[in-house]
Order: C-alpha cells, then structure tokens, then sequence
C-alpha cells in the first residue's frame, strides 16, 4: 500500500487586513504552526486566493516568506483582493502579467489544476469561454489521472443573499457544471473566499470551501448581513486508497 497523499489548503490570508481590528499575521503564524504541527508532513500547500487584502506588493512579500516556513511545495491561486501581475512575480507563477493564473501540478498520485475564477475589479467571480475552454482541455489531457480543482470563488450557494451576491451566479456554475460533468477523474473542487466552511456538489463532483486563516463568517439567514468570528483554520485533503478525504482543523489563538 502506497502511503497517503496530503495536501494543505490555507485561504484568505488578507495580509494588510484590519476587519473588527483584527491583523491576520499573528493568526496565519498560528495557522502555519499548527500545519507544522501535524503529525504528517504534507506533499504539498494549496493558497486558495485572498493572499492580501488590497493586493499591493509588500503583502506577497510577507505572504511568501511566511508560508516558506512550511518548507513544502506551494501552489497559490489569486482571489478577488489580488493583483494577478505581483501575486504571479511573487510566486513565479505560470504565464504573463494580469492574465488569468491557469495551471496544473502533480502532488503525488493527485492532479491539481488551479483555475481562475477573478474578474479584477469585482468581488463576484466568472467563468468566461476562453477560462472553461482552458479548463476542458486540461483536464480531458489526462482522463485517467485523480484530479482535485482548486478556485477562489466555490460553485456552490449559501443561502446568505450578502455573501451569494459576491460569489458565483447560478448561470456560472452551471456552465462549469456542464465541463465538470464531462470529467469524471475529478474527485472534488476545492475553494476560500466565503470565510466559512461550506460544502455541496456540481454535477455529482464535491465541492468544499476551506475556512479563512484569518476570521470567519458568522451568516445570517433572514437579513442581508454577516458578522466575521473566530477561530482560523485550514483544510487537509487526503488522497488514500483510491479515495479522497477532506476534513477541516480549526486553529486555536494564542491566550
């Protein structure tokens, strides 16, 4: 039996970030402890976007000298606070200046493809032709391969009218539902931006959004407002036996 496939997802760093007063560093060093923590070393760190809260470069410099401490591969993705030209020269990530950061990785025996779902400017993500064109031939180059999609903005509704607005619409994720379900090696899309964890399915596939490393969203239900509250965590997902498990740790402040 092969040993298991573990690979760390952090999400919305929001480095410069004040929310309720709050600086996200002390919380992304907690966080990055507890991951070096674990009692087994990960195969590699997904950054599902958010890095900064206003996109300047001073933030991916401390987002990068951090997040070196957990000595392992990382594979980063921009969310709607980023600038895809400095998050792509912090990180040398794959193609050029403020196009979108589409790519693909190995971690093991899992394929991670990271695929952009900002439209800069906004807050709500959108899949264009061009991106889901992009995204079917990748994924149709390797069938037979266990896939893991990583995003920003998750395919999924909350239910919350303040955060469904700043999300995706029911017309996008139709339309990537429709390029998932031709791709059936894909055991789950992995995303942030919603500050909570959040699960449900497209086309059959999973879909989980990770927890915020710096604060989550407490939703209201019946008026159009949310409240950010404690603690940071991250998500482990574990490719074993043929299978993929996810779960989620919630990290525990400093007293």
């Amino acid at each position: 039996m092969t040993d298991p496939v573990l690979l760390v997802q952090l999400s919305d760093l929001h480095i410069g970030g004040s929310e309720n007063g709050v600086d996200p560093i002390p919380r992304l060093e907690a966080v990055i402890e507890a991951v070096r923590g674990l009692p087994n070393r990960p195969d590699a760190v997904l950054v599902s976007g958010d890095l900064t809260d206003d996109g300047e470069g001073g933030g991916y410099r401390i987002a990068r000298e951090m997040l070196a401490r957990l000595e392992v591969p990382l594979h980063v993705l921009p969310g709607n606070h980023d600038d895809r030209g400095r998050i792509r020269a912090a990180f040398d990530l794959p193609g050029e200046g403020d196009e979108p950061v589409n790519y693909s990785v190995d971690v093991g025996e899992l394929r991670l493809v990271l695929f952009d779902s900002i439209v800069p400017g906004r807050d709500p993500g959108s899949y264009d032709p061009g991106r889901l064109a992009w995204l079917d031939r990748e994924l149709a180059a390797q069938p037979e391969r266990p896939t893991v999609l990583a995003v920003h903005h998750p395919p999924l509704a909350t239910g919350v009218a303040e955060w469904d607005a700043i999300n995706l619409d029911r017309c996008d994720r139709e339309a990537l539902g429709e390029v998932v379900a031709r791709h059936p090696q894909l055991r789950a899309i992995v995303g942030g931006h919603l500050h909570r964890v959040a699960a449900s399915t497209l086309s059959g596939c999973p879909v989980l959004a990770a927890p915020s490393t710096y604060l989550q969203v407490l939703p209201n239900y019946y008026r159009d407002e949310v409240e950010f509250v404690d603690p940071p965590g991250f998500a482990i997902h574990v490719w074993a036996d043929g299978e993929l498990a996810s779960q989620v740790q919630a990290v525990p402040l400093p007293v």
